[in-house]
């Protein structure tokens, strides 16, 4: 646990960070300001997840009559006169027995193409004395009455019309053409309810007569986001206080002859609360989930021909199979470029308008389409909450390659999750400020390691490199939370080393001289305990002082110091004929080695600091040196380091009374390995105890 703290008080900065990169998120999600970017990565992650899972099939129940470049061809340039319209509405219900039709078109002005308009008024006045040609032109009234045709075409069908409304300010934002149905609610079946439904200031609809002979009327308005893509059409749209239904909307409802629209609430009015939402509308057994502003999501089956097109013109002539057209719902709309119906949609970039009513027409029916509701918000919240606080903690504390696996991990979750509640529940959890909030504490933590712990690596080769060798600088910088420079107590070993006669050798050469010795002396010497991970305290003239199991734990330290002793016997034994080419003396040394607890860290003064042990084992070893002239070896060791090092054969050589210690301390010879220790060594060994 102490370990833990120690290691969150040396992060705390980049905890403090990390974490305040979560609130941020967290104030996002909680609305407390707006991050336009943010919503739009959320629509290109919400657009990913529809081409993901769309079904990418065709639906037969519903066919678009098509007025395409081929049937503006044969046709005529648009707009048709109302006759053909008419007709094409005679030739869909009489030769081909469909269901339903309903138009992705608004007829908001009388057709005068006929010419009628102009004989009626030459009746009314020049002609009108003129009996053949009055007698006449109310014979042609029947032929040219083009509305009129159109009007009868819609008598006692179920013929759905579409219109628009404006949504702009200013005066042509305000105008008002042609006639809107009753509204589906008026504002009094919403007192007391929270409705945000988007408010149109005006209107482009159908012309009286042909709104009163229809079965019903929806807008064909589809919500445009901010990056012009559709991804919402608002079920209800708000005009004057009123709420009026949308074209797919009101195909449902003739197609179920449902005449009755049911909100659906959220929220309650527990505990004093007033909070109401309308969170679904329900025509008979189905719901249309709908957002904060009465809009849906619209169920994308794929990409253009997700429903079957019918050129109107073959309609018109009749070339088409009446199996093709029998029983199914039609929507009359287009698809021609020049027409200016195409939108930009999540599966395709030019998709036709009238093609997008017909997903959510599928969408109502088969309840498909996906829930947003205001609790997601919520989700949002607590996700980045308990994943932004985890990994605050967690990830500085860690090394980048983990870093990088629990970010892979957790990712992989979220993304996974995410899916599964899509798929699974119908439900479009916010997903991008999760996954930004990975990346940047991602990016922030890598480049963090990489600059501000670069310099803390450059700390430790500073601190270190004088002591240890290369390879354990490198471990200390891979896991710096490893070592500590506070004092502390830990079991080690300590090797002191000192040139036998020094006093005498250094009078007879000549200080230039001498320096060179000593450098060829220390450097084998210094390596030699670098090569066995020991490190390096201090040189002390000739002498060395070296310890192992620290500054990184060491639970073989007695062992590394035991090679590091004889190691270095055996370098200096392989110098003499260097030594003796160059006119120098033989030099030998004594070695002392001893276990135990000590105190290791950074200690000196305020003006000067060092990484070093001290102790009464630490002096032990000290003296353990100095007896290898007494008693004519090599090296000498503690009964603490023969019993942390059981891979040699030692001879015991005394008790003895140290300088500092009231009691006797025994002290060894390691004689070899284990495995290399001949019989006759073994013989003398037990002669000599």
């Amino acid at each position: 646990m102490n370990k833990l703290l120690k290691l969150f008080k040396k992060q705390y900065l980049r905890i403090l960070l990390n974490l305040f990169i979560t609130f941020v998120f967290l104030a996002y999600a909680a609305q407390y300001f707006n991050l336009p970017i943010m919503n739009q990565l959320e629509n290109i992650a919400y657009d990913y997840r529809v081409v993901l899972t769309m079904p990418d099939t065709v639906d037969d129940r519903i066919t678009i009559i098509d007025i395409d470049e081929k049937s503006l061809a044969e046709v005529g340039r648009w707009p048709w006169n109302r006759n053909v319209m008419a007709n094409l509405t005679n030739q869909l219900f009489d030769k081909y027995g469909v269901f339903l039709v309903a138009f992705d078109i608004v007829f908001a002005e009388e057709d005068k193409s006929s010419g009628l308009y102009i004989l009626n008024q030459l009746v009314a006045d020049e002609l009108s004395d003129d009996k053949p040609f009055v007698e006449r032109v109310n014979e042609l009234q029947g032929v040219l009455d083009y509305d009129q045709l159109f009007l009868e075409s819609l008598l006692n069908r179920r013929v759905v019309l579409g219109y628009y409304f404006n949504n702009s300010s200013g005066f042509k934002g305000s105008l008002v053409s042609g006639k809107i149905p009753k509204p589906i609610f008026t504002a009094d079946e919403f007192d007391g309810v929270t409705v945000r439904a988007r408010k149109a200031t005006g209107y482009g609809a159908n012309l009286a007569r042909f709104q009163t002979e229809s079965t019903s009327a929806g807008h064909f308005n589809p919500w445009i986001d901010d990056d012009g893509v559709v991804r919402r059409i608002p079920m209800l749209h708000e005009y004057d206080g009123d709420y009026y239904e949308s074209l797919s909307l009101a195909v449902a409802r003739t197609l179920l002859d449902v005449n009755e629209l049911i909100p659906v609430f959220g929220g309650s009015n527990a505990a004093g609360s007033e909070y109401f939402e309308v969170e679904a509308l329900q025509i008979g057994d189905l719901k249309i989930p709908v957002d904060e502003h009465l809009q849906s999501l619209v169920p994308y089956r794929g990409k253009q021909g997700s429903f079957n097109y019918v050129a109107a013109s073959d309609v018109l002539q009749g070339r088409v199979k009446k199996s093709d057209l029998e029983d199914r719902i039609i929507l009359i709309g287009t698809s021609a470029p020049g027409l200016f119906d195409l939108r930009s949609t999540p599966v395709q970039n030019k998709y036709p308008g009238v093609e997008v009513h017909a997903n959510m027409i599928a969408g109502i029916i088969d309840e498909t389409i996906k829930l947003r509701p205001i609790f997601t918000r919520g989700a949002e919240f607590v996700q980045i909450f308990v994943i932004g606080i985890f990994l605050s903690f967690i990830i500085p504390c860690i090394s980048p390659l983990i870093a990088s696996l629990v970010f892979g991990i957790i990712l992989a979750l979220i993304v996974g999750f995410n899916f599964y509640i899509w798929e699974v529940a119908n439900l479009v959890l916010p997903i991008a400020p999760l996954l930004a909030m990975l990346l940047i504490m991602y990016l922030f933590n890598m480049t963090f390691g990489f600059f501000v712990e670069r310099r803390g690596k450059r700390e430790i080769s500073g601190l270190f490199g004088q002591y240890i060798p290369p390879e354990l600088v490198n471990e200390l910088s891979e896991n710096p939370m490893a070592y500590s420079m506070d004092a502390e107590n830990r079991n080690m070993t300590v090797l002191f080393s000192d040139v036998r006669g020094f006093t005498t050798i250094s009078e007879s050469l000549e200080p230039a001289e001498l320096s060179k010795l000593m450098n060829a002396i220390l450097t084998p010497l210094t390596s030699v305990i670098h090569q066995n991970r020991g490190t390096i305290d201090k040189y002390m003239g000739d002498a060395v002082m070296a310890f192992w199991g620290a500054p990184l734990e060491d639970e073989a330290h007695a062992q590394h110091a035991m090679k590091a002793g004889y190691d270095m016997i055996e370098r200096l034994q392989a110098l003499k004929h260097e030594f003796k080419e160059r006119g120098w003396p033989e030099i030998s040394i004594g070695v002392g080695i001893n276990t135990g607890e000590m105190s290791v860290g950074n200690m000196g003064s305020e003006f000067r600091m060092a990484y070093t042990v001290l102790g009464d084992n630490v002096n032990l070893g000290s003296r353990l040196e100095g007896l290898t002239k007494m008693y004519g070896v090599d090296v000498i060791v503690s009964e603490t380091t023969k019993e942390a090092a059981p891979d040699y054969l030692y001879m015991k050589l005394d008790k003895v009374r140290v300088k500092g210690k009231n009691e006797p301390v025994t002290i060894y010879q390691p004689v070899a390995l284990l495995g290399e220790v001949s019989p006759d060594e073994e013989i003398e060994i037990d002669e000599y105890e």
